[in-house]
């Protein structure tokens, strides 16, 4: 207890600074501030991260989340900038006297509309402290080729340096050598535990209801915690407050509806969106009969409500809610059996936005999270004494409650701190059987857990065109009377060497007290979520990373960067052990280990004119070694992790020929993933006296011992849109693998056998192994119409 309390000491000190440096510094200098929200002129909603620079003096501030921005000044003439990539800058000349309230709406610039993935400075590019870190507009992921016509953020996503997507076409998510459960995705600040619909083949964020992304690789402010590789924060629509304003997609497979605009006055806003698949109805005519029905679908649904109370509180409630659903039913002669198997996510949020001062700025939130998995399986004959049935249930849902505070203090500090609670309740899965009556229940209890983090941060002008991001966070975790914590200290720096090239470095420690048990390349709802016990210890992350960045003429942003990360206590299943099988619970089927990762990121993109895009290049390596005593995995040697991959490629590029149309074209290419694979077999000599004949086993030699061959693939996309009486029009045509290239989705060993001359002159028979190889996804055309009004 004394480390915590130490920690504590500290954090509280560090805050204390900040209010005792902050308030005397305010009152010795005289300044002014200028503060307000920045807003699209056309819908009212908030612009993410927009900047305000002072031409004169230089000085700058960076909008937050919700669109609010804070810069204190000396009193005289002055000349501010707003600006916000894809919108026309604005030019304000006034004489600051005062504190000064300026609410500024931006109008959008269709004529070099900016598309790619840095869709603005202040977290991204030259002039930012934040290495490692990515925005994506919608429209560039709306853009690009998809299987299906599905547009897709994870795959969109997939396509940037240090992002790896594992098996082809589905939407895993590696990132910098970490694995699928080292990612923090936020909806709306909220955790999604499941991001998967239909095993990873779609994602589950609706793009239609998304206004901005953005994700860390590396360097991660102290404001988030609880992962080791990556944090996705994803913001929902608020509303457009001028006008209702929606659009109908109809694809292949699934449709989609969003609608949003004000409810009474521009007070008042509201969005949904909801998007089905049609699998089921599809499937109907080739699986349905008189005695038996069978189908599978999946849907979103969510929507947000925003209240402008006054000019300085907002209240907000956000929802999401999706599922995916397996159902079956067979009878014959008198006997039903049903088959009844769903899994997905709900959330809920609770924000009020406050500004305290004008250089101030209060966010409250309370959320509900919840994934679950339930399959169940009955049998009956017409009487209850004759119902058997089977379930299996497992999740995980969690209440939380969050405090976050914007204070800048001036141009050269801007300070976050904040204090988040979440109080967890697991479910590792309970498999329960009755047949005739009788019950029988296997698996884990409930587990109940609560987790508290304070953290603060400063983004710091040092002077000598050096800034800093320095931060601390610490974190508790307590469980089956157990306590554990974490003081996790955060570093970036930028070395602006010019106005067009920067150096930046980063290091960061985080702690991690959930893990994700899976066995499996692909997604699966069968993949549990557990957190640390008494004897399962929370993972760890060390990672470093330095970068160089340079933009060419305004037109092209150059960027090479170097990382190196080491993960401790990860835990993977033991050889043979999975989610069913046995009576013992999760913590005896698991062994832990530790990794390393390091890897180069190279990136070229345009953001400028009507060719825009990007070319991203990815050298990594990751290992794992599990050698603890009675936990060895590969015999206690060194492997490389599944999702090591040495080589990646991505290419896009975007061509607006005019307003009627665009075209998009991507082309991937990336050395093989590992594997296990049994490449030899192994001879049983016959036992005498038995009735046992000589036969052989596989024989592996190590675990992930076999590299897939190389993938390469070309997709192409076209929009066609034409204004119409009922809004825009616009049709989607889009190929999946336009060369037909046939990428392996499975490797798999077949034994062949023949027969040979023997040394007496019989026939002796012989077995190779050969490699066969399947494709899931050869050349794929879609297309899809969509209706915005």
């Amino acid at each position: 207890m004394k480390i915590q309390t130490n920690a504590l000491r500290l954090i509280t000190i560090q805050l204390l600074t900040f209010a005792l440096v902050a308030f005397p510094a305010s009152i010795r200098a005289q300044t002014h501030t200028i503060s307000g929200y920045m807003t699209d002129a056309e819908t009212g909603e908030s612009l993410v991260a927009s900047t305000v620079f002072e031409i004169n003096s230089k000085k700058g501030a960076a909008g937050n989340a919700f669109g609010f921005y804070s810069l204190t000044l000396p009193p005289g003439s002055i000349t501010v900038q707003y600006s916000y990539a894809g919108y026309e800058a604005q030019t304000l000349n006034l004489k600051l006297s005062h504190d000064t309230t300026i609410n500024i709406r931006m109008k959008q610039n269709n004529v070099l509309q900016e598309v790619t993935v840095t869709a603005n400075r202040a977290n991204t590019g030259v002039q930012s402290v934040q290495i490692g870190a990515v925005e994506v507009p919608i429209a560039q992921i709306k853009a690009i080729p998809s299987i299906l016509g599905e547009n897709d953020l994870i795959k969109a996503l997939q396509l940037l340096p240090g992002v790896q997507s594992g098996t082809e076409g589905f939407t895993g998510f590696y990132v910098r050598g970490g694995g699928p459960d080292e990612n923090l995705f936020l909806l709306d600040g909220v955790p999604v535990y499941n991001i998967n619909h239909l095993g990873g083949f779609f994602s589950v964020f609706n793009n239609d209801a998304i206004k901005s992304v953005t994700l860390y690789k590396g360097g991660f402010p102290a404001r988030f915690g609880s992962r080791l590789s990556s944090v996705l924060d994803v913001r929902m629509n608020d509303g457009n407050n001028k006008k209702i304003h929606g659009n109908v997609s109809i694809g292949l497979i699934s449709s989609r509806l969003n609608v949003e605009g004000p409810l009474g006055s521009e007070k008042t806003t509201f969005s949904i969106s909801a998007r089905r698949t049609y699998f089921d109805i599809l499937m109907k005519p080739f699986v349905s009969s008189s005695n038996n029905t069978a189908g599978y679908y999946f849907y979103d649904l969510s929507g947000k409500l925003s209240h402008r109370i006054s000019d300085k509180d907002r209240l907000y409630a956000s929802f999401y809610m999706g599922d995916d659903v397996i159902y079956a039913s067979s009878s014959d002669w008198g006997s039903i059996e049903k088959l009844g198997w769903n899994w997905g996510n709900m959330l809920a949020v609770g924000r009020w936005n406050h500004i305290i001062n004008n250089k101030l700025f209060m966010n409250a939130t309370a959320t509900y999270t919840r994934y679950r998995f339930d399959m169940n399986l009955n049998n009956s004959s017409g009487s209850k004494a004759d119902i058997n049935s089977m379930s299996y249930k497992s999740g995980i849902h969690d209440y939380s409650a969050k405090l976050d505070f914007d204070y800048s203090l001036n141009p050269d500090n801007e300070i976050k701190f904040g204090a988040d609670y979440i109080d967890h309740t697991f479910r590792p899965g309970i498999f329960t059987s009755n047949e005739e009556g009788s019950e029988t229940v296997i698996g884990d209890k409930n587990i109940s857990a609560s987790e508290l983090a304070l953290y603060a941060e400063d983004n710091i002008n040092l002077g000598r065109n050096i800034k800093a991001n320095l931060g601390l966070r610490y974190s508790t975790f307590f469980v089956q009377d157990k306590y554990y914590g974490s003081l996790q200290p955060r570093l970036s720096l930028r070395a602006l060497l010019a106005d067009e090239l920067s150096v930046k470095a980063a290091y960061g420690y985080m702690s991690q007290y959930i893990h994700l048990l899976s066995n499996n390349t692909v997604s699966l709802p069968t993949d549990l979520w557990v957190p640390v016990t008494k004897r399962i210890t929370p993972m760890q992350s060390h990672q470093l990373s330095t970068g160089i960045f340079y933009n060419l003429n305004n037109l092209v942003d150059l960027s090479a960067e170097i990382y190196y990360k080491t993960m401790n206590n990860l835990i993977e299943y033991k050889e043979g052990a999975s989610f069913l099988g046995s009576a013992t619970g999760w913590e005896d089927k698991v062994a832990m280990g530790r990794g390393w990762a390091y890897g180069i990121e190279l990136m070229a993109q345009k953001t400028i004119g009507k060719t825009t895009g990007w070319i991203g290049y990815t050298w990594s390596k990751s290992d794992r070694l599990f050698d603890r005593r009675g936990e060895e995995l590969n015999f206690g040697r060194t492997f490389p992790a599944k999702y090591d991959r040495r080589h990646d490629i991505n290419i896009v590029a975007t061509h607006r020929f005019s307003k009627k149309i665009d075209l998009t074209a991507t082309w991937v290419f990336s050395t093989g993933n590992s594997g296990t694979l049994p490449m030899h077999k192994m001879e049983i000599p016959d036992i005498p006296g038995s009735e046992h004949t000589q036969s052989s086993i596989d024989y592996i030699e190590s675990r992930n011992n076999y590299r897939y061959p190389n993938y390469h693939r070309l997709d192409l996309g076209a929009n066609f849109h034409k204004q119409t009486r009922l809004g825009l029009r616009t049709w989607s045509i889009s190929i999946y693998n336009t060369y037909n290239h046939m990428n392996p989705f499975l490797i798999y060993p077949q034994e062949d056998w023949e027969y040979i001359p023997g040394p007496d002159g019989s026939s002796v028979r012989k077995s190779s192994i050969h490699l066969r190889q399947s494709t899931l996804f050869p050349i794929i055309p879609s297309i899809s119409y969509t209706l915005s009004f």
